[in-house]
């Protein structure tokens, strides 16, 4: 047996009582309500003609002398009530957004059976005592007619039915006990009876109506829902084949990249096996791509103390799961020679961590390192043997200059002159290069002490003075120099000043001042040099503190210089934990400055 409790009028017309209820249920039953309203509102034209048909019959029956008016009367209150109906029918077929006020519709649809049923019920008890037999016979069956006519009709909503009934049973009922006689009596105990069987089977049909449009709203969301699921399958299968042939496509290119890479490429699994290796790792390594498949990477290429061909070193690198680049290694080749390989093994793993192969890419670097050890060996050699005998021309042109020599001739004296300048040049392009060459060959040592900062600058301005003066500019400290101490080199730091002072000295027009300026900032003292030139070039910044960097223009050509100098300073100041680097100046000109850590000195250690 169903106990489902039934659909009533209030669980639709009073959504506020049902404000817990989910969204969506809410929206569904407000699109029940507005079905079960609209089938009330089209089978009104049913009621219309049946209420006018039958009030026309029972006019035509009851029609006599006596009781003309009141019939009569009844009719127009017929007419009139039917009348009303239709034109609440017709409003609301025109009306464009009915479906917002359907609690109104429903009443005033409920209010208009209502008053057909009262008025059957009024024919039922003005008439009813007023007939003979047979009519009072034909009058009960009309009733009776009228209140069955009314389940089809008006049982979408069981209590519009409920109230069009007891408008006719109440009445009529009440005839029956108080008018008639004892048959007549008993015909009205069963009435309400009948009645109740009536609204109950009006219950059932509303229960059934609301069901089948909720049956039917949710047939039409699963349509809908799976025509949009149709919709999005078709969608990702279109993104998979088009994923597929990007995926595809990237493949032949990755293969293609592969066969014409100029290095060594191979694919290897988590036990080191090759898998499959290109033509450049055939010529790189003279195995051909057969002998090697499926053999082990480490053991045929690496010579046994090769820390790469340790199970150490791989077990690392295949916990870490991360890329390794610039890892070197000799190997051997087929024919028993040596080579110097520069590798880089990268780990394929897909997104559940496990991995699918390890891409491992290298390239013959030997004859790459043999150039570089002859270019070292030759700036070395090359640099020892000219600054010996450049060292005694300069002293030579040094002491003629000076006058030790006895007096010059004008033009000889400026021949002199210029070749002492130029020797000096010479020397200290020398300098840098072998500065260059022990950084870059780690054979540069510093002796690092505590170094006092305003000692280190004014010895700097004073050591510069005279290269300022060649220039016509002025080198000055801005603001009071704090009393602070740092670990350094002091030769080195004193080097570095020099060229910060030289540079700006050099690109600074005549009779403008260079600012050398000491701050302070937490652990850490900056010391800036600041000049008026032209600044530097936007193309140029980039490779500012590179080897041999200069500006390339005709202004910065003619000042000269080895483009080593910032090249120097930057690895100098590393190297003592320190940053160099550049800014623009406002109104123009640039400010080179280095950071050093500020360090805590012991009172009895001796301080520059």
């Amino acid at each position: 047996m169903d106990h489902r409790k039934p659909a009533t009028a209030d669980q639709f017309s009073i959504p506020e009582l049902t404000s817990v209820t989910p969204v969506g249920h809410l929206a569904g039953s407000r699109r029940v309500l507005a079905d079960l309203v609209d089938l009330l509102y089209r089978q009104a034209p049913v009621s219309f003609v049946i209420t006018l048909v039958v009030a026309a019959i029972v006019g035509f029956e009851l029609w006599d002398a006596q009781h003309r008016k009141l019939l009569l009367a009844w009719e127009a209150l017929t007419v009139l009530v039917t009348a009303a109906r239709a034109l609440s029918w017709f409003a609301y077929f025109r009306g464009a957004r009915r479906s917002e006020h359907l609690e109104r519709w429903l009443r005033w649809y409920a209010l208009g059976a209502l008053a057909t049923g009262v008025l059957w019920g009024i024919a039922g008890a003005e008439f009813f005592p007023l007939q003979t037999d047979e009519r009072k016979v034909f009058l009960a069956f009309l009733l009776a007619g009228m209140l069955a006519s009314g389940i089809p009709v008006f049982s979408a909503f069981w209590w519009v039915y409920a109230a069009y009934g007891v408008g006719i049973v109440l009445p009529f009922t009440y005839v029956l006990a108080i008018h008639g006689t004892r048959l007549h009596a008993e015909l009205a105990l069963l009435v309400p009876f009948f009645f109740a069987v009536n609204v109950a089977v009006a219950l059932r049909l509303s229960r059934v109506f609301s069901d089948g449009f909720r049956l039917r709203h949710a047939h039409e969301r699963l349509a809908q829902d799976h025509a949009d699921l149709n919709n999005q399958i078709q969608e990702q299968i279109d993104e998979l084949l088009q994923a597929q042939r990007e995926i595809e496509a990237s493949g032949r290119k990755l293969a293609l990249f592969a066969e014409r890479a100029p290095i060594a490429v191979f694919d290897i699994d988590g036990m080191r096996t090759i898998l499959d290796m290109n033509p450049a790792a055939e010529n790189t390594f003279g195995y051909s791509a057969t002998e090697l498949s499926g053999r082990n990477l480490q053991r045929m290429l690496f010579p046994p103390e090769e820390p790469l061909n340790r199970d150490e070193w791989w077990s690392d690198f295949m916990n870490g799961r991360q890329p390794a680049s610039g890892v070197r290694a000799s190997c051997m080749r087929r024919d028993g020679i040596e080579i110097m390989c520069e590798f880089s093994l990268t780990p394929l793993v897909n997104d559940e961590g496990d991995l699918i192969s390890v891409i491992v890419q290298g390239r013959d670097i030997t004859q790459q390192l043999e150039v570089e050890r002859v270019k070292k060996e030759f700036t070395s050699t090359l640099s020892h043997e000219l600054r010996t005998p450049l060292t005694s021309i300069i002293g030579s042109l040094q002491l003629i200059n000076s006058g030790m020599m006895g007096d010059l001739e004008q033009e000889v004296a400026e021949l002199t002159q210029v070749a002492e300048r130029n020797g000096q040049r010479l020397l200290d392009l020398i300098n840098d290069l072998l500065d260059i060459e022990k950084i870059e060959s780690g054979k540069l040592t510093l002796s690092v002490e505590p170094i006092s900062i305003d000692a280190l600058v004014r010895d700097a301005l004073v050591l510069n003075r005279g290269f300022a003066d060649r220039y016509k500019v002025r080198v000055a400290v801005r603001g009071d120099v704090p009393v602070v101490t740092v670990n350094g080199d002091y030769k080195r730091l004193l080097q570095i000043m020099t060229n910060l002072i030289s540079n700006a000295a050099k690109f600074s027009p005549e009779g403008e001042l260079i600012d050398v300026e000491v701050k302070i900032y937490g652990n850490t003292v900056k010391v800036t040099v600041e000049d008026r030139g032209p600044g530097i070039p936007a193309e140029f910044r980039p490779r500012i503190f590179s080897r041999f960097a200069q500006a390339d223009s005709t202004y910065t050509r003619q000042k000269g210089g080895t483009g080593l100098g910032l090249a120097i300073c930057k690895r100098l100041i590393e190297h003592m934990n320190g940053q160099i680097g550049f800014l623009d100046r406002e109104g123009g000109g640039s400010i080179f400055y280095f950071d050093l850590p500020i360090a805590a000195v012991d009172a009895a250690t001796p301080i520059h």
